[in-house]
């Protein structure tokens, strides 16, 4: 049987039409059940019936506006957030894939930020290149902002706090609203920052667009209640209620907040909102109550006058309870079924580490007979008997071939035990060119069948790290076969360098592969995240050699061009008392 990913098993056409079939008329009997049942208590007199309806009703239809009006809010927070998250990507990427002194020239700063306004229209205003010290070094835009000071900016000193930053809409020293968004990075021990100006024009148009009723639009504000993008009706509320907004419950199971405030001018209006921007900004919907509740209104009139039309009211909302009752029942059901298919899953992999610990430990037995067999042999040809023949030479080559390879199985079987986990992963002093060296040898026979050429680019007098061996041989023995599989039949060429930097040591493992899309590399190392084809991988590789890295205060990266090349770099810490290549010591910095 194979497996889709998602740990989800493949049935048959026929199989999962009957499953579907079946579902449906199941949950349709249900339903069907519950509006029956519905029915038969609702039967009452008329006047009850009527003041019934006419209470359900109501709170449904606020119910169901203000769920419509969360729906709306979340809908545009998504999108705005994906607004966002976005730009910083694309900052991110470029702070992140050029070097510093390649973005401290103006030309080519000039050339990504075409390339950004090429792709994504007028969203890009400008780029800059700013030192620690706020000095914009490199400029592109339609400003005279070249060596600009930023030192005393609200937005530079918050940038320099953090990894990245996105500010407040402000006027800056153009005058003009806009907002920054900033990446830190470090160059040569220093702080630097990557800026762009995001076009408050094009960040506007997604809030102004947005039009519920008659009455309804919405705007954004701030921890402090300002404003951050331009409403388009004028807002005579204080600010007061929109930071109250902050602090109240969410609604239902929405994760939004909804109130029903008084204007300046008397209107009662309804507010929705929910977060942006990590709780720094507030997306809020305004509506007038009597716009939103409109057709309320007009209903309720027509049940108090069309008393008859009762028992209709009441199926209509049996049907309404029974479907959403029935929904949730069967997202329950879903959420089980997946459940259960990780367990299956999980338990699978629990099976394939016993049998890969079997297996070893079944090799383990004939191979150390043959290696002590070898040893008695090689005794005896050292009896006079032996010594005198011909063939001598020639036995003890074959003895030292079987002992050689005997030690093979012994080092393959016992990587396999440790896949496994069922070797001790006692830290020692490990030599990386070494054991690089070895799974360069384990991985040759593979690499040739592809086309592959296996180069390396070692640091000698490399010093040893405080590692499991057999952890170590775990990761880099999966980024090697990463870039094998990556490769193909296509063929290519893998470059393994060490070296040491900053009292770490500094393993690279690059191929000059097809690369790895830019919207999988933020999630290379979740857990079950592959992009291979259905069966072929689990997703579990790359997620397990993150923790085994992070489990020695190392660090693991990712740098892909599609295309082009990918390199995986792996950080590990040196080990305490060993000097670095400047002569200090881990411990004594």
């Amino acid at each position: 049987m194979e497996y889709r990913k998602g740990l989800t098993p493949r049935v048959s056409g026929t199989n999962m039409n009957q499953k579907n079939t079946i579902g449906v008329a199941y949950y349709r009997s249900l339903k069907r059940n519950i509006v029956l049942v519905v029915i038969m208590v609702s039967i009452a007199p008329m006047i009850l019936v009527s003041g019934l309806i006419l209470y359900l009703y109501q709170n449904t239809y606020r119910d169901k506006t203000y769920a419509y009006l969360g729906e709306v809010v979340q809908r545009h927070k998504q999108n705005i957030d994906c607004f966002l998250r976005e730009r910083l990507d694309d900052i991110r990427f470029l702070s992140r894939t050029f070097t510093f002194e390649e973005l401290s020239e103006d030309s080519f700063l000039q050339d990504r930020l075409f390339t950004f306004q090429e792709e994504f229209g007028p969203v890009f205003v400008d780029l800059g290149v700013v030192n620690e010290r706020g000095i914009q070094v490199a400029y592109s835009g339609p400003f005279k902002l070249g060596r600009a000071l930023y030192s005393d900016a609200d937005w530079f000193k918050k940038a320099m706090s953090r990894e990245y930053y996105i500010s407040d809409v402000f006027l800056g020293l153009r005058g003009q609203p806009h907002f920054i968004i900033a990446v830190k990075e470090n160059w040569k021990g220093q702080s630097w920052i990557l800026r762009a100006t995001i076009d408050f024009v094009a960040f506007n148009s997604l809030v102004e667009n947005i039009r519920i009723g008659k009455t309804g639009f919405a705007f954004i504000v701030n921890k402090d209640g300002e404003f951050q993008t331009k409403p388009l009706l004028d807002v005579a509320a204080s600010k007061n209620i929109y930071l109250d907004l902050l602090h109240l419950d969410k609604e239902g199971d929405k994760n939004v907040h909804i109130v029903e405030r008084y204007d300046a001018m008397g209107r009662k209006n309804i507010l929705v909102a929910d977060t942006l921007k990590e709780g720094d900004w507030l997306l809020v919907c305004q509506q007038n109550r009597s716009d939103a509740f409109a057709d309320l209104e007009r209903a309720l009139l027509w049940t108090i006058l069309i008393n008859v039309l009762g028992g209709l009211a009441i199926l209509t909302m049996a049907f309404i309870l029974s479907g959403r009752i029935v929904k949730r029942i069967a997202k329950a059901d879903q959420e089980k079924d997946k459940m259960d298919e990780q367990i299956v899953e999980t338990g699978k992999l629990a099976s394939i580490g016993e049998l890969a610990a079997g297996i070893a430990h079944e090799i383990n037995n004939p191979v150390a007979i043959m290696v002590e067999e070898a040893g008695w042999i090689g005794d005896l040809l050292e009896e006079e008997e032996f010594k005198e023949s011909s063939n001598l030479e020639e036995f003890k080559r074959a003895l030292n071939q079987i002992r050689t390879q005997g030690k093979r199985c012994k080092d393959i079987t016992y990587k396999l035990l440790s896949f496994a986990r069922k070797t001790d992963p006692r830290e020692q002093d490990v030599q990386l060119n070494d054991l690089l060296e070895e799974l360069i040898a384990l991985s040759a026979q593979r690499a040739k069948y592809g086309n592959i050429t296996i180069k390396t680019d070692f640091q000698e007098k490399l010093p040893a790290v405080m590692v499991s061996q057999s952890e170590m041989q775990q990761v880099f023995l999966n980024l090697i076969n990463n870039s094998i599989e990556a490769m193909g039949k296509r063929g290519g060429e893998i470059t393994l360098r060490t070296r040491v930097e900053e009292r770490h040591v500094v393993v690279d493992v690059e191929d000059n592969g097809p690369g790895i899309a830019r919207a999988n590399l933020g999630r290379i190392f979740d857990p079950f995240f592959t992009t291979k084809p259905v069966g072929k991988g689990t997703g579990l590789g790359l997620s397990i050699c993150y923790g085994i890295i992070k489990k020695y205060g190392g660090e693991i990266v990712v740098r892909s061009v599609p295309e082009k090349d990918t390199t995986f770099s792996v950080k590990i810490p040196l080990s305490k008392g060993k000097p670095d290549q400047n002569g200090q010591t881990a411990a004594g910095s």
